[in-house]
């Protein structure tokens, strides 16, 4: 039973840092493509992953660089957070998983992830006014539907990072105790 839930957890973090290294690209495919259009804004068109936001940047340039911010935000922080997970799979001692290390660790991607949804209201939001004065934004589907889940996801973070610093209290007073 012992090498099965090791074999998981090197599967789970081999999956963990592909994931990571995956958005990190995609993060900076993204970051090249902002500082191009920036450079040379002909180039929108051509952008990574179809991203063909030129007719918004024609009509208006700072709606333009207000939703790809959001979207360079969004994909950055999700880079980050897988960032966090690999960090927090190193940090992690099965032995003893009530520590301040992997309570800190899972405070901070409850908070990256809560952000990563809030950036993703806000953007759809965003692209919801933009489309009552610009009717080509219509077609635009940037900001997806997993919003709302990394919002739950970052809530249910929240609440195991309490449980375990309460658990890492109990543990010293325990210790203080014997």
């Amino acid at each position: 039973m012992k090498t099965t839930h090791q074999f998981v957890f090197w599967a789970l973090l081999i999956l963990s840092w592909l994931i990571f290294v995956g958005l990190s690209i995609e993060a900076g495919g993204y970051l090249v493509n902002f500082i191009f259009t920036i450079v040379k804004p002909e180039s929108i068109p051509n952008l990574y992953q179809k991203l063909d936001l030129s007719p918004l940047y024609t009509e208006s340039p700072i709606s333009f660089y207000t939703v790809y911010s959001l979207i360079l935000c969004t994909v950055i922080l999700k880079s980050f957070l897988f960032y966090k997970v690999t960090q927090l799979m190193h940090r992690l001692n099965l032995k003893q998983p009530f520590n301040e290390r992997v309570a800190n660790i899972i405070s901070q991607l409850s908070t990256i992830t809560l952000s990563i949804g809030a950036l993703g209201i806000l953007g759809h939001q965003i692209i919801k006014k933009l489309v009552f004065y610009f009717p080509m934004m219509q077609s635009k589907t940037i900001f997806s539907d997993d919003r709302s889940a990394f919002i739950l996801m970052g809530a249910i973070l929240y609440i195991i990072a309490f449980i375990l610093k309460k658990g890492v209290e109990l543990q010293n007073e325990n210790e203080l105790t014997v």
